[in-house]
């Protein structure tokens, strides 16, 4: 079953951007889902989706330039605090979940070819099943796990720096 576009909004902030939720941000799906409805339709004055498939590829990328967005904003508001020399310092738990390795994430899936971005945007990141991306595409279930896999093998060449291997080699 297809979710909504409340619930795609939900699940992108929650499980990709888990700090814009808490203070002192507090952001919830509905304040998202109207800033993506926002920016859809300045979007789609210009560029007409052809069909469906085309209209999620234009919205999950407003979804995630509006949550960049969020996390840019907060990293540059300067905060203000009073120091109390006798209590120490908190835990800094400011930092955006927009890594610059996130950053570096997020351009290694838009590089992704045509295809293979869009099957793994409709899955990994939008949390369709494969069986429902395949009815959105119109192509075969085994058509959706091979892009995907192809998808998950490109990244892991442009991005296998990141794993977990490269850092015991690193020690070594």
């Amino acid at each position: 079953m297809a979710q909504t576009p409340k619930q795609l909004c939900a699940a992108l902030l929650y499980r990709s951007y888990p700090r814009l939720t808490r203070a002192p941000v507090n952001l919830e799906s509905e304040e998202m889902l109207s800033a993506v409805v926002e920016r859809l339709m300045k979007a789609l004055r210009e560029a007409r989706p052809g069909n469906v498939r085309q209209f999620f590829k234009i919205a999950n990328q407003h979804m995630r330039w509006e949550l960049n967005d969020v996390c840019r904003r907060l990293d540059n508001q300067i905060r203000a605090v009073e120091i109390d020399p006798e209590v120490p310092a908190p835990p800094d738990t400011s930092a955006s979940q927009l890594t610059p390795i996130a950053r570096r994430m997020f351009e290694a899936i838009d590089e992704l070819p045509q295809e293979e971005r869009e099957v793994f945007e409709l899955v990994k990141i939008q949390g369709m099943t494969q069986v429902e991306a395949a009815a959105l595409l119109d192509v075969t279930d085994r058509t959706v796990l091979r892009r995907l896999n192809r998808a998950v093998l490109i990244l892991t060449q442009k991005l296998g720096d990141l794993g977990p291997a490269s850092e015991s080699r690193a020690e070594l």
